[in-house]
């Protein structure tokens, strides 16, 4: 855990959202309350239909709840204008998804390059390469590149923005075992060495080991929280 562990960027109360599915109402999340901790790693643990993504798609400014309230630092996200989530998206939060979703035509270098060129403070191209580990993949297209490095520009363009709030939905569902556990470790060196606050999204409750503390959910509520008092290496993780 980290050493500013008390201190809350992130802030949901009794968060509820509803879906109407023509003359269907579907409750997704059902009084949700957490606080996310400035510099930890978090997992967000759930089977299929738990929530997860709705949560991750609330967090990151994609998605509004039906009630409740969400701060993100002294911001009233849930009263937020349209303008204003914009520009949280934009300054305070990096995306990674399971599928890449890199530009095809563009190189990895160009796929972080378009980051940099709307972020307020963005880092360095090259920084950020090395940081990933594929300063000699830069002027490579995506399709050029393995599932595993694809995900690492990813991961990369998500940095290079320099926000301090990095979401992750299912960052190793489509890679394989070996492959899944090197993305996981850039993740957590983004966290241990940069101070980046990560939330990982997961239904794999294996990757939770190498979390500072673990959200579990259960139909759309939360039904534990844990603390891991002894985070193992990403390597060393078996699922």
């Amino acid at each position: 855990m980290p050493d500013n562990a008390d201190e809350s960027i992130l802030e949901l109360t009794d968060i509820r959202r509803t879906f109407r599915m023509g003359e269907v109402s579907v409750q997704v999340l059902k009084g949700v309350s957490f606080r996310v901790r400035r510099g930890e790693f978090l997992a967000v643990v759930g089977p299929s239909g738990s929530g997860k993504t709705t949560i991750l798609n609330l967090i990151g400014g994609l998605d509004s709840p039906t009630s409740g309230t969400i701060r993100y630092r002294d911001q009233d996200l849930t009263k937020a204008s349209s303008r204003e989530l914009t520009r949280y998206r934009r300054e305070a939060v990096g995306f990674v998804f399971q599928f890449y979703n890199l530009v095809p035509n563009l190189t990895a270098r160009e796929n972080i390059l378009v980051t940099t060129e709307i972020a307020q403070s963005p880092r360095d191209v090259d920084e950020v390469l090395e940081l990933v580990d594929l300063t000699d993949r830069a002027d490579h297209f995506p399709a050029q590149l393995s599932g595993g490095e694809q995900q690492r520009i990813a991961i990369a363009r998500a940095v290079a923005g320099n926000p301090e709030l990095l979401l992750c939905d299912e960052p190793t569902g489509a890679l394989d075992f070996e492959t899944g556990k090197k993305v996981l470790r850039v993740l957590l060196d983004l966290n241990r060495q940069l101070g980046k606050t990560v939330v990982v999204i997961t239904h794999n409750s294996a990757l939770a080991q190498v979390a500072d503390r673990v959200i579990h959910l259960r139909s759309g509520e939360i039904s534990s929280v844990e603390v891991n008092e002894s985070p193992i290496a990403p390597e060393e993780v078996e699922w």
